[in-house]
């Protein structure tokens, strides 16, 4: 008596943003491209892989200036998979290491700048995307850049910062305020001197205020002496 066994023939759809590793009997066999295939499905395992550009953020982490300050900072890292299957196989999670990476990358560019160079040229902090790139290269990542998405001071140097700023602007308004004094009073000291070398000019005005409606005007008796 024979007995045929009858392997079960599945159908599966790659999708053009797709690849799919087929692996037959726990081996890497291929590497499916976009379009229908036929496999056998007791035989056969599918691992599915995104080849769509992705978004990676490093949530923000305190990390220390080359002047010993402290900073907290949250980097954006695009990316996309170029090798399928080292992708798969070169990491147990790729993406992760990518991760890990991105950290160490932003720790060793903060820790080559002070804080007010970091603050003043955010984009010192993009200088990371080569080493990252070298460093994820071998799982079949290409890291396409690499930023700083926020930068942010700890309380104490917020408080600082905001009382500078302050401090500023109030020195600024003293500054106006003084030149508009200033201009006042030489405005006042050139029209006394004119009054005074013309005494003319002088009466002239007091009768433009005598002619006002409510005025009251008080002679001073040694004038007319």
């Amino acid at each position: 008596m024979f007995t045929k066994t009858l392997f079960t023939k599945t159908y599966t759809t790659v999708m053009d943003w797709q690849r799919t590793l087929l692996y037959r009997d726990g081996a890497l066999e291929t590497v499916l491209e976009p379009g229908r295939h036929r496999y056998d499905e007791e035989r056969c395992t599918l691992v599915c892989v995104d080849m769509r550009p992705r978004l990676l953020q490093v949530t923000g982490q305190e990390l220390l200036t080359k002047d010993g300050l402290s900073l907290r900072v949250s980097f954006v890292v695009d990316w996309v998979v170029t090798d399928p299957v080292a992708f798969t196989t070169g990491a147990q999670y790729a993406d992760q290491v990518l991760y890990s990476e991105v950290q160490e990358a932003g720790r060793d560019l903060v820790a080559a700048h002070t804080l007010d160079e970091l603050v003043a040229d955010r984009s010192l902090l993009a200088n990371g995307t080569g080493p990252v790139a070298s460093a994820v290269e071998e799982l079949g990542i290409t890291v396409t850049s690499m930023r700083a998405k926020d930068l942010m001071l700890p309380g104490e140097l917020r408080k600082a910062a905001l009382e500078t700023v302050l401090a500023r602007e109030r020195g600024r308004a003293e500054l106006e305020r003084a030149r508009a004094e200033a201009a006042a009073l030489r405005s006042l000291a050139n029209t006394a001197k004119l009054l005074d070398d013309n005494p003319v000019l002088l009466r002239l005005r007091t009768l433009q205020v005598a002619a006002a409606p409510g005025t009251q005007i008080v002679l001073d008796p040694r004038e007319g002496a």
